[in-house]
């Protein structure tokens, strides 16, 4: 846990369908928007980065998302509040270093 009490939290994004990239764009938009409400209200939570997982054809099939926040709670409440999945939600814990 932070000094401010946050902890960082993994988000698998599993879509039912494939999206394309301006999609995702949307979907980003409306995940950034939905942050600045949730801060205005108190919830302390902000992203702090995705990857994107794609398909052979190139479309967006999902993400893996970091985001720093006071709860689970929070962040399942973020994804609901801008309409995204939420399909794991787990803390992270320490990293591994690659080669």
């Amino acid at each position: 846990m932070s000094d401010n009490g946050t902890r960082e939290f993994l988000i698998l994004r599993e879509l039912d369908e494939p999206i394309t990239y301006d999609e995702l764009d949307e979907a980003a938009t409306a995940s950034g928007e939905t942050l600045e409400n949730l801060r205005e209200e108190g919830v302390d939570i902000s992203w702090e980065e995705s990857e994107v997982l794609t398909n052979d054809e190139g479309s967006v099939v999902g993400t893996f998302c970091r985001y720093r926040a006071e709860s689970e709670d929070a962040v399942r409440e973020h994804a609901e509040r801008a309409g995204l999945p939420a399909t794991k939600v787990t803390r992270r814990g320490e990293p591994l270093e690659g080669e």
